[in-house]
């Protein structure tokens, strides 16, 4: 059974950082891209940042561009989001999601497997 887990949100002022994890088991995380998505309450599903299998290709939404960073442990089998000086509008519900395409991509039907999600909030 494929699982994706997400971890690390929570509350936290704007300015601060988290580090959210994803941590994949029934499968073997080299063979799949991974993106992270964000989705606030009444607002569509949005892309974040994606990597590759290999960790090679990263992509960052210009929303985030230069405060997210996208990385992955395959030996640990998880992929990392870190996220600086975060913003009220950062708030959202965090997925990570998993997909055998090899080149990175935004559209979330591409991908096969989903976590749960991890809440962040960003306020004051």
């Amino acid at each position: 059974q494929v699982q994706l887990v997400e971890s690390g949100g929570g509350l936290v002022q704007p300015g601060g950082s988290l580090r959210l994890s994803c941590a994949a088991s029934g499968l073997t995380l080299d063979d799949y891209a991974i993106g992270w998505f964000r989705q606030a309450p009444g607002k569509e599903r949005e892309g974040v940042s994606f990597i590759g299998s290999s960790g090679d290709t990263t992509y960052t939404a210009d929303s985030v561009k230069g405060r997210f960073t996208i990385s992955r442990d395959n030996a640990k089998n998880t992929v990392y989001l870190q996220m600086n000086s975060l913003k009220p509008e950062d708030t959202a519900v965090y997925y990570c999601a998993a997909t055998t395409i090899v080149l990175v991509t935004a559209i979330p039907a591409d991908y096969d497997y989903w976590g749960q999600g991890t809440q962040v909030t960003v306020s004051s």
